[in-house]
């Protein structure tokens, strides 16, 4: 047998190099700067998915859309939300089908598809057959990106990015219901255990969707969110990593405007839907900055700003 002088650099001899840096550690230079493990920093990349004449042509039932909906004028307002976040600063990439596979109207829904961790993104597995492989154009665009999948969601387990969000670096709280069953909660409570991460798991009641439809975090420690629909497990994990949680305002703006699904730009600031009075008050007599944005058509297919919105990257505080 060849001594270890002698070996070739493809069995460990002279010229190899071993890769000893960790996939974070390789962010920004291997990979795409991306990752986040806060809810309120300043948000520096977003992912989107422009809607097409798939909505427009949708029966709105079956396909979990509230209502018709015009897609030339969801066109223009998801435009404007694209434009709203690249007047702040902020990149925009789009996740692009080919033209050859079948149109998916939920596909908007970007948060749902995707978790950013300060590794990289953890892949979601949507929980209705209605959506059943969008997470496939998700992943695809995420290599492009040079985005790393840091774990992925299989077997029988469903999970939605919006069903988790940071408490801080170390604390994420996730919500069990009806788009993330308990098999998918363990798979991601696992993932994030690996990354030295805690879980708190919330149960969120019947009627609700996801933990975005219920809480939101503006800063380092404030959260708004509808009190009445979260269990003592979140409000008690809210308070002790020192937020304050003060309670919407208006169950009428939350429910037909999506008053409460918003995007935080950075501490105190959030992008939200205009035409909500009731709702933007409260958040300025918090110190909130809102900038506002019509999305009355685009709220038709069951989701807001929040759920639009892939996160990529925040900023460190």
């Amino acid at each position: 047998m060849s001594t270890p002088a002698t070996l070739p650099a493809a069995y460990g001899g002279p010229g190899w190099s071993p890769r000893t840096a960790s996939t974070r550690e390789e962010l920004g230079s291997l990979w795409a700067r991306c990752g986040s493990a806060w809810e309120w920093t300043r948000l520096e990349a977003v992912l989107l998915h422009r809607p097409g004449a798939e909505l427009g042509t949708t029966d709105p039932g079956p396909s979990l859309l509230l209502d018709r909906i015009d897609a030339v004028t969801a066109g223009r307002e998801h435009d404007a939300i694209a434009a709203a976040y690249l007047d702040a600063g902020i990149d925009v990439a789009y996740v692009d089908p080919p033209a050859t596979a079948a149109a998916q109207p939920n596909l908007i829904f970007v948060a749902d598809l995707l978790f950013m961790t300060p590794h990289g993104a953890i892949l979601a597995r949507p929980a209705s057959t209605v959506r059943a492989g969008e997470e496939r154009w998700v992943a695809r665009r995420l290599a492009d990106l040079g985005v790393p999948i840091a774990r992925s969601v299989g077997g029988t387990g469903v999970f939605e990015g919006a069903d988790a969000l940071w408490l801080d670096t170390t604390t994420v709280l996730l919500a069990h219901g009806l788009r993330t069953n308990a098999d998918g909660a363990a798979q991601v409570a696992a993932m994030l255990k690996e990354m030295d991460v805690d879980v708190v798991v919330t149960d969120l009641p019947r009627g609700t969707m996801h933990l975005m439809g219920q809480l939101r975090i503006v800063d380092r420690d404030l959260a708004v969110a509808r009190t009445d629909r979260l269990d003592d497990a979140a409000l008690g994990a809210l308070r002790a990593h020192g937020f304050t949680v003060e309670p919407f305002p208006d169950d009428a703006e939350m429910d037909a405007g999506f008053a409460h699904n918003i995007v935080t730009l950075g501490p105190r600031e959030v992008l939200m839907p205009a035409g909500r009075p009731i709702t933007q008050a409260f958040y300025e007599s918090l110190g909130v900055r809102c900038r506002t944005i019509v999305v009355d058509e685009l709220i038709r297919a069951a989701g807001g700003i929040g759920c639009l919105t892939g996160v990529l990257r925040r900023a460190s505080p």
